[in-house]
């Protein structure tokens, strides 16, 4: 399994080489946002370790321009703590992130779970919960005659877990098992940023942010209603 690291921090690249590869990766590593690019189309890779600051090309155009030509999953790397910056990432098309300073483990629980992500055989079909219709294929959503919206790789498979059993709400471990495909990669923090992201793309999309609604202390449910639900 071939892992591309894209950072120009010369040092964190090296110790990323040696963890990946005492976990059994074969590794690439580039300083550069163009070179990246160059050795993708070159040499394709299974799966993109991608950092935000990068000189000629930033993280995020180099983002851009992977998925115009590849659904490799990218994992993106980010010093930035504003949630904006790694919203912008998600709608461009990232699969996850993880935030710097993070330990080798961290980074090895994120990748595994991309990888089985990616090799899920999982059906890509449309789901159409009440007024909200998803493209899955796509990754786009419309809310009755809306404009139609992108969804994250997670976002997606948030809504469409919570959409086969709704008006049931989903066990917050299943959640974070089914979304991010491996418990220890995560934290519930990271479910509820991700939850409010989604609420947050309902509410614009002219919907309804409740409709993703916490039932304590059971996790989410997805109920495409109005009415009252917890901000949790």
């Amino acid at each position: 399994m071939k892992v591309l690291i894209v950072d120009d921090d010369v040092e964190l690249a090296g110790l990323l080489r040696m963890a990946l590869s005492q976990g059994g990766y074969t590794v690439d590593v580039v300083y550069d946002g163009l070179e990246a690019l160059r050795r993708f189309t070159a040499a394709p890779a299974d799966l993109v370790v991608l950092d935000v600051n990068l000189p000629s090309l930033d993280g995020y155009g180099v983002l851009a321009e992977l998925r115009r030509r590849s659904d490799v999953p990218v994992l993106m790397l980010t010093v930035r703590a504003a949630e904006e910056d790694e919203v912008r990432g998600l709608d461009l098309g990232a699969d996850d992130y993880l935030r710097k300073p993070f330990s080798p483990r961290a980074l090895l629980a994120r990748l595994r779970a991309l990888l089985r992500r990616s090799g899920d055989a999982e059906p890509i079909e449309s789901l159409t919960l009440g007024p909200l219709a998803v493209d899955a294929e796509r990754g786009e959503a419309r809310i009755g005659d809306g404009m139609v919206f992108k969804l994250s790789a997670l976002e997606l498979r948030l809504l469409r877990l919570l959409g086969s059993q709704s008006p049931r709400p989903v066990d917050t471990d299943r959640i974070l098992s089914h979304v991010w495909a491996d418990r220890d990669a995560v934290d519930r923090e990271a479910l509820k940023q991700l939850v409010h992201r989604l609420r947050a793309k309902l509410q614009t999309g002219g919907g309804d942010g409740r409709w993703i609604e916490y039932v304590a202390p059971s996790g989410y449910a997805f109920r495409a209603r109005a009415g009252p639900a917890s901000p949790d």
